[in-house]
């Protein structure tokens, strides 16, 4: 950057003070680490007490603390992802507004870790079931198992070695990629274990539907906001906002409120996706280890279970109409099983899947409300349930299927049933992911706001850029939320201030493009060996 910058905006050739770069090396109070530290102590009691809650309502006798002990282990683990994620992508998010000094550095952060902690509680929990479905279904059906335990170290510490690594280098890599990677690295060993194809080990139609949105997200954010930038240019003529702050010179008020906005949107947007990616994993493990208590939903009311009955019988119909001819004899959950993992369908299936439908609903009509299911049937009445579940989800999207627009309505009915009663996230869980994102984002944030602040562009990052770049980030982010997909807000942001750069005409710093596009190629084949080397390693240790 040059001594002495110029408004190349409005052409204005008049030297102005060059903006200086925002102090990043003012340390916490001794205040606010013990309130950290506090807030952190209180998080870890309050999970503890809600698990303690939780089980004690169910009736359970305690006979041994392994199962605690696991539990209390591997939810470190997936809180620490989260926490990591936090100080990791959170840090695109804040480095706009301290860059063009809207903020000092330690209030941005706060700021943005509170919104995250906002995002993590009000998110749709529809993302966090989307991570869990590419996992394999014999997996998630023996979560409780070593192999369970196995999976959920595996991918969970993968991620977080990867996340470490490349923000130990500033590089902005994505935790939902990275996450992605490890889920499909442990599907793949745990196929080739078994002697399968490594490639039936993943639901690769969701992974490729989530490819796509990890894939485009950044091109998206490239494109529209440097699309928004020059928009703007149009629009609004006032030079002040295509400026570069003038050396510690806050912003009018005008713009730093709306750079404060769009900081606090991507905050809460970031907050509401990648929250609920820690929050299915932390459901697998509440599931498998405590799996009175987590493996169905207690809470749903005794209204909505009268209605499974209905939807399940209308279920039963179509499934069975579709089977007729065909009989099974003995367990017809190996076939359903076999449907799901070669998503190929045969005589047996429809027969099968009949035979489980209505077995399912029997269960749930023997005990008349889900919080009256004894103890010992949890496991196996949840387990049916996600495994009719996941066939009918299969099926619907298999173009053999040979079903009308009425059976898939009634099909579809019969799903959302069987998933209220099986996905859902405690208020708790949801809580202490957010305080994890929210004080992780308080964390280790300087090296990736360091990247974006100043090594992406040849120029200092006026106003105009930094709005564009982090509105179009909330609005992808929070767009992605809705349909249920992971996208990336590290991949969006970065890629968005790049493209304001390159829009603006300020020229990019190509050591700095070329390391972000290396971390985008290699984060996901490095996290699939990386976690399917941990599960081989895990798997011969549990």
């Amino acid at each position: 950057m040059t001594d002495i910058a110029f408004d190349r905006a409005v052409g204005d050739p008049t030297p102005v003070q060059p903006a200086s770069r925002p102090n990043l090396d003012k340390g916490f109070n001794p205040l606010t680490m013990i309130l950290f530290f506090g807030i952190l102590a209180a998080g870890l009691l309050f999970v503890a007490y809600s698990i303690y809650v939780d089980v004690n309502a169910t009736g359970t006798k305690v006979t041994t603390y392994l199962p605690y002990i696991l539990l209390f282990v591997a939810l470190l683990i997936a809180l620490g992802f989260e926490f990591v994620n936090g100080f990791h992508d959170t840090a695109n998010a804040v480095a706009t507004v301290i860059y063009t000094h809207s903020l000092p550095a330690e209030v941005a952060v706060m700021w943005s870790g509170f919104f995250n902690f906002l995002g993590v509680l009000l998110s749709s929990g529809a993302v966090a079931f989307g991570i869990v479905s590419l996992l394999p279904v014999e997996l998630i059906l023996q979560v409780g198992s070593s192999a369970g335990f196995a999976m959920v170290f595996a991918l969970l510490i993968a991620a977080i070695l990867w996340n470490l690594g490349t923000w130990y280098f500033g590089l902005p890599a994505s935790s939902s990629h990275t996450l992605i990677g490890s889920i499909i690295g442990v599907g793949i060993a745990n196929a080739v274990m078994r002697g399968r194809d490594g490639t039936s080990g993943v639901d690769w139609s969701k992974a490729t539907e989530i490819g796509y949105a990890l894939l485009l997200s950044p091109l998206f954010g490239f494109v529209c906001a440097a699309a928004l930038l020059l928009l703007l240019k149009f629009v609004v003529r006032n030079p002040a906002l295509y400026a570069a702050p003038e050396g510690n010179k806050a912003p009018p008020l005008w713009i730093r409120g709306l750079l404060i906005a769009t900081c606090t949107g991507v905050s809460f947007a970031h907050g509401s996706n990648d929250g609920q990616k820690g929050m299915g994993l932390i459901m697998l493990i509440l599931i498998g280890t405590v799996p009175t208590a987590y493996a169905l939903n207690r809470a749903l009311p005794d209204s909505q279970v009268a209605q499974f009955q209905k939807t399940s019988e209308a279920a039963a119909e179509v499934i069975a109409a579709k089977g007729a001819g065909h009989s099974i004899i003995g367990d017809p959950r190996p076939a359903v099983t076999q449907y799901i993992a070669l998503h190929k369908l045969n005589e047996g299936t429809y027969p099968s899947l009949a035979v489980l439908v209505k077995d399912v609903g029997d269960q749930v009509a023997k005990y008349g409300s889900l919080n009256k299911v004894p103890a010992e049937a949890v496991g196996n009445t949840r387990n049916d349930m996600y495994l009719t579940s996941e066939a009918i989800r299969f099926l619907m999207k298999d173009k053999e299927n040979d079903l009308s627009k009425d059976d898939v309505a009634v099909l579809n009915t019969y799903k959302g049933s069987l998933d209220a009663a099986t996905k859902f996230i405690p208020n708790w869980v949801k809580i202490a992911v957010a305080i994890a994102l929210g004080l992780g984002t308080m964390i280790g944030w300087k090296r990736i706001v360091v990247t974006v602040g100043e090594k992406i562009g040849k120029t200092h990052l006026t106003y105009a850029q930094g709005a564009s770049a982090e509105l179009v980030a909330a609005a992808t982010i929070g767009a992605a939320d809705v349909f249920g997909l992971p996208v990336s807000t590290t991949h969006v942001l970065s890629s968005g201030v790049a493209g304001t750069m390159a829009a603006n005409g300020s020229g990019l710093q190509m050591a700095t493009i070329r390391n972000l596009l290396m971390a985008w190629v290699l984060t996901l084949p490095c996290a699939i060996a990386l976690s399917a080397t941990l599960y081989v390693i895990f798997s011969r240790i549990f």
